[in-house]
């Protein structure tokens, strides 16, 4: 499957969630490479965005988690289509379950040299620099860049470790202090359904580079559904 083809297959799949969803939560990584300047935008996803636009004219709040892919999002998606944008811990209750969702990047303390290449990532001088450069040099440096990424390896994040999961000690180390039904994450690019805790679950969504899976609450369960066998 190339970019069209699965550019295409996620807004079938929009279309499809926004004929009942109450609100839909995009957790990140949704774009490849993204950078805004104040007048440009880059080239591409107009069939996602205008899908995503399309849908919060309807008054469905869709909510977007900036990942490490697209961690660069500033103010153009929430002018411009409608979406909300959570560059932190989003914290939710529905039907009476505790959510707390992030995309999940830098939550995980032992990985420091991710860390630290966020911390430069998320500089407002490091940003201000990059956008001197002009869009055409930067654009292309960042899908040089992107290159590197799960989608042109053709596999998903690294190996998931269980228990040992940097994210899942992390969201032991939540539930010492507060109580939480689910823990969803995007980042690793794994699919997990785990039990932590004395009650709750903690969640990895999958991918859309090889499983198209994606998560729906319907008030009463939580379940992983896979849109494309």
């Amino acid at each position: 499957m190339n970019n069209k083809e699965r550019e295409l297959l996620f807004v079938y799949w929009l279309d499809m969630v926004s004929q009942d969803a109450a609100e839909i939560f995009l957790m990140g990584d949704i774009f490849d490479f993204w950078f805004e300047y104040k007048k440009v935008v880059p080239r591409g996803f107009t069939r996602v965005l205008g899908k995503i636009a399309e849908i919060t004219d309807k008054g469905i709040p869709v909510h977007f988690f900036t990942g490490n892919h697209d961690i660069w999002v500033f103010d153009y998606l929430p002018s411009e289509i409608g979406v909300i944008v959570h560059r932190d811990i989003f914290r939710a209750n529905f039907f009476g379950k505790q959510f707390f969702l992030a995309h999940g990047d830098g939550l995980d303390m032992d990985d420091k040299g991710y860390n630290l290449l966020k911390r430069i990532f998320t500089s407002k001088f490091h940003q201000w620099l990059f956008a001197m450069i002009h869009p055409d040099l930067a654009i292309g440096l960042g899908h040089y860049w992107s290159k590197n990424s799960r989608l042109s390896k053709k596999i998903g994040g690294p190996d998931f470790k269980g228990e040992d999961e940097g994210l899942y000690k992390y969201a032991q180390s939540v539930l010492t202090n507060e109580k939480v039904d689910f823990f969803i994450f995007g980042h690793r690019h794994r699919l997990a359904d785990l039990k932590i805790g004395d009650n709750s679950r903690f969640i990895l969504l999958g991918e859309w580079i090889q499983s198209f899976t994606f998560g729906v609450f319907d008030g009463e369960k939580f379940e992983i559904k896979r849109y494309k066998n």
